[in-house]
Formats: C-alpha cells, structure tokens, sequence
C-alpha cells in the first residue's frame, strides 16, 4: 500500500492553518485514483506563539500535530520526515500559496519513477510571485544550472514529493530556509532524477517570512557551498577559467590598439595585470582540480554511477599539466637569461623590473601547474584504489575446461 505523508511547517500561521490542511484532507480521492492508497498530513508547529496548535488539533485524529522549539523552516520539516509512515513525502508552506490539489499529478510522476518531484512556479502556469522574487528565482535557477550542469526552472519551490528512501542521500540539510535550494543541488549532484511539475503560484495575504536580500544571500551561499562540496572544480575551474580570458583580452586589446594605431605602445602596467590575473586563474583551476579528486574519496555513491567522469578520462586537462608547467618553467628561466644578456634588467630602464617578475611568475606558474599534476595522480590513484579492490576481492574464478569441453560438444 502506497501512502503520502504530507508535512506542513508552521510558525504562527493561525489565519491560514485551517484552511490549507482541509485542502490537504480533500484530496485523498485524487490520490487514490492515481496509485497512492493512503494519505497522512502531518503539521509541525514549530515554536508557534499563537493558536496555530490549537486550531490544529480541532482536526483530531484527521491530523498529526507535532509541536517543537523553534528550529526554523528547514528544522521543521526534517522533524516531519522523520514522523512521516508514508513512502511518498510530500510537503508544503502553511499560507495556502502553494496549491495541494496538484500533489495528485506529482505522485503520478514519482510512481512513475521520479526521485523528486517539483512544484514549478516558473514554469508557465499562472503566478502571482512579485517581479522581484521571480527574477531572484530565475537567478537561482541559472546559478544552480551552471554549478550542476542540469536545468531546474525552480530550484527554491516550496512544494514538492519525494521517496522516503532519498532521505539518507540528501541528507545534511540546513534548518533555515535554504532548505529547498539546498536540496535541489545535492540531488542534481547525487544523480537524483528530478521532474518539475507546472503549478499556479498564490501570493501570501500580509507579510511574508522571506526576506528578500538576507535570504537570497543565503540561497546563494547554500547553493555555492553544496556544489563545491561535489564539484569544486566547476567553481574554482569557472572563476580561473574568467581570469585567464580576462588577461587574454587585456593582452589582445593592447595588440589591436597598437596596430590600429591608437596606442603608442605597450602599456607595462596592463601587461603585469594581465599576467597576475593569468597566474591567478591557473591557480584557482588547478586548486579546483585537485580538489575535485579529494571529493571523489567520499562521495562514493557519485563514483558509482560515475557522476565524477562526464568530462571523459582522455580529456582532463590536469593530465598535460606536467609538460604545461615545465614549459611554464623553460620559459621563465629562457626571459630572465634573455633579458641579462640583453641589459634588459639595467636599473637605468624605467621597466628593468618588468622581465624578472614575469621570469618569476611564470616559474611559479609552471611549478604550481607540476605539483597539481603530481597531486592530481596520487589522489586518482587513491580513488581507483577502493574500486580495484573490490573488482579483486568479487572476481569469479571460470575453470578453462569448462570453455574447452563447451568448444568440443558444438565441433
């Protein structure tokens, strides 16, 4: 038997409780016309200072009333989860913004074989969400899509079904409202499959919880923190990777200016900005890099469904970091004998600086590229390792008579 727990968080919700959870009750006969037997709704008043219990519990056995200290939006429904009896968990805010007759239609597609089943406010029906949270949303969304690598239009709804069975998976979540967003990135980087779900949007009646600049920050922050610990190297890589078109740019625009006739000649100030922000962003790539096989050894669910691998083994660039930062290396060492033998270091020069500070940076540049390779190998080597061992220790030994006798009967 199939069951949905419905799990609704409130904090000094007593205006709309009642009406939200007679909502929930009523749509028990949708439910069961698509596959799911039984349904649970489940409130967590959590810390409420006013009738919010009480108005609950004139429900009586219809409805579960848990009641706890304040632990904020995330803390509440994690009490829920861990209440809930259904194997479907479903859940949303107590304000009556979210609608529970679309509940129906997302357990169809978790039957079906979601994950996750979202509520999309952004995805084309009817909202009323206010311009300046449809646009923080649709920020959200591009930032997660570029962090994860996978398009989520509502990466923050608060309406959405889940397996019970995930749980373990997705697990740590924060308590506060960064919640949802969290949850939607250590899906994506877990592998998770995630459908969305068009639903109507209704805006709160008189002042909403969500503040605005503090908590998108937060959502921000949330969805940065968890990609890194999946992905760091879609992070550290992208910034490093800006850094070093950055500099190309300032380098290109120089050579266009010059030729064009615009500037006189090179601007040495421009050339050292270039090149701090070249080594910089080699930097920040290579960090990310390494940092991306220290992930691999403890997530271990992702390597077996080699969610680490999509680039392909054959086109890491960390493999030619080696002959990258020895040439890196050659080439630093070649301008400052270069530069001696042509007086270019004479403290007379207005720029007699210049050649050994790029001699230097590009030593340090090769050097750091040389040890992130040597890095970069002994992490790989240490992520194999478990897979190896456990390919060793499951081997099954095939007797060659067996193949021989089989060759024998079909000659």
């Amino acid at each position: 038997m199939t069951m949905l727990s419905v799990v609704i968080p409130a904090y000094n919700e007593e205006d709309g409780i009642a009406a939200i959870v007679e909502r929930v009750l009523a749509i028990k006969p949708a439910l069961q016309a698509v596959g799911v037997d039984d349904l649970e709704c489940i409130v967590v008043d959590d810390g409420s200072q006013d009738n919010t219990a009480a108005i609950v519990q004139s429900f009586g056995e219809r409805v579960r009333l848990i009641r706890q200290q304040n632990r904020g939006y995330g803390g509440a429904l994690k009490t829920g989860f861990s209440q809930a009896r259904g194997e479907l968990i479903g859940f949303l805010d107590a304000d009556s913004t979210y609608p529970p007759e679309y509940f129906p239609q997302m357990c169809k597609a978790a039957l079906d074989g979601a994950d996750i089943v979202i509520g999309s406010r952004m995805a084309g029906a009817h909202s009323e969400m206010p311009l300046v949270r449809r646009i923080g949303n649709t920020i959200f969304a591009i930032m997660l899509s570029l962090v994860a690598g996978v398009r989520i239009s509502d990466s923050a709804s608060g309406q959405r079904v889940l397996r019970r069975s995930i749980l373990p998976v997705i697990y740590p979540l924060p308590n506060t409202l960064d919640f949802t967003p969290a949850m939607s990135t250590r899906a994506l980087h877990e592998g998770l499959r995630m459908v969305e779900i068009p639903i109507p949007y209704r805006e709160r009646s008189g002042r909403s919880k969500l503040h605005v600049v503090r908590d998108g920050l937060r959502f921000t922050k949330s969805i940065v923190w968890t990609a890194l610990t999946y992905n760091p190297v879609r992070i550290f890589g992208g910034v490093g990777l800006g850094l070093l078109m950055l500099a190309l740019l300032i380098i290109v625009g120089q050579s266009i200016g010059i030729g064009l006739g615009i500037l006189s000649g090179w601007s040495f100030p421009q050339l050292f900005g270039a090149l701090v922000l070249a080594v910089a962003g080699v930097t920040l790539y290579t960090t990310g890099t390494s940092f991306s096989y220290l992930v691999t050894l403890f997530h271990k669910r992702a390597i077996r469904q080699g969610l680490f691998g999509r680039r392909g083994n054959g086109r890491r660039i960390e493999r030619h970091y080696w002959w990258l930062g020895l040439l890196a290396i050659i080439d630093g060492i070649g301008i400052y004998i270069a530069a001696v033998a042509f007086d270019l270091t004479n403290p007379a020069l207005n720029y007699s600086w210049f050649a050994p500070v790029v001699s230097a940076m590009l030593v340090l540049m090769g050097v750091q590229l040389v040890s992130a390779w040597g890095l970069a190998r002994v992490l790989a080597e240490l992520s194999r390792r478990e897979h190896e061992q456990t390919a060793d220790l499951n081997w099954t030994y095939t007797p060659l008579t067996t193949s021989i006798e089989a060759t024998t009967q079909t000659a």
